[in-house]
């Protein structure tokens, strides 16, 4: 099992030097189990797989972003458009804590093309959308570059009841509370520490899942009874990414 204070409810660290400010909204966690190894399998060298419960976990992470730059200043028209990910939970060389990312579908090429070149992170261009009626929402993608592969997601989740912050379990702060993301870069590990505001979790239920996004990443598809959360989103921060020396690793 993942030792629960490696997640805390808030960020451990401050980002001083901030990259990147966006917002995540209408966001879903869609949360399924998986085989260590064969998720250890897929991690570049100096990655361990962070398991809850003698599993690892992989997640579908379909919302609505809006980047902004440094400071929060916004960017008009390409700054706001879906995205969805193909995630699982990491631990790099020193037992730092973090997420690693199979894949990203985003909505807007300028987007796709800036995330390959500066941070190295394997986004996607699709063809998005992300709509609510009611406390129904509806998440589709189909992805348009580059290939060979195609690969699409549709999902559709009704949203229930608020998790007050101090009712979260261990086990959905394992799952959300995730600050720092690993990377690579011309070949080099990277970790880039990530600061947001606590998730305003709700329960939510599936009511349609056609994924293959999963499947394209390595993957098997998420089940009937994959693990669902609902929020309206926070504020997300990006601080600078820095090399991480393989060295150092334990064991």
């Amino acid at each position: 099992m993942s030792d629960s204070s490696l997640h805390p409810p808030i960020p451990p660290h401050t980002i001083r030097f901030e990259v990147m400010r966006m917002w995540w909204r209408n966001l879903c966690f869609i949360h399924w189990p998986a085989e260590p190894a064969e998720v250890q399998a897929m991690l570049p060298a100096g990655l361990t797989v962070d398991t809850w419960d003698g599993a690892a976990w992989l997640a579908l992470v379909p919302f609505e972003m809006e980047v902004m730059l440094p400071g929060g200043i916004p960017i008009p028209r390409e700054g706001r458009f879906p995205e969805t990910n193909i995630r699982t939970y990491v631990r790099g060389p020193d037992g730092t804590p973090g997420v690693w990312f199979d894949s990203l579908e985003a909505g807007r090429l300028s987007a796709t093309v800036a995330a390959r070149v500066s941070y190295g992170l394997p986004y996607f261009w699709a063809d998005m959308s992300v709509t609510g009626a009611g406390d129904v929402w509806t998440y589709r993608s189909r992805r348009r570059w580059p290939g060979p592969k195609p690969a699409a997601s549709e999902v559709a989740v009704r949203v229930g009841s608020p998790i007050a912050d101090a009712e979260q379990s261990p086990f959905e702060r394992y799952l959300t509370a995730r600050w720092g993301l690993f990377s690579t870069f011309h070949g080099r590990l990277v970790y880039a520490p990530v600061h947001h505001g606590t998730w305003p979790l709700q329960h939510a239920s599936l009511l349609h899942l056609d994924d293959t996004l999963s499947v394209a990443a390595g993957h098997r598809p998420p089940p009937d009874d994959a693990v669902v959360h609902w929020t309206r989103g926070t504020e997300v921060r990006i601080g600078r990414p820095r090399l991480v020396p393989l060295a150092s690793r334990h064991g």
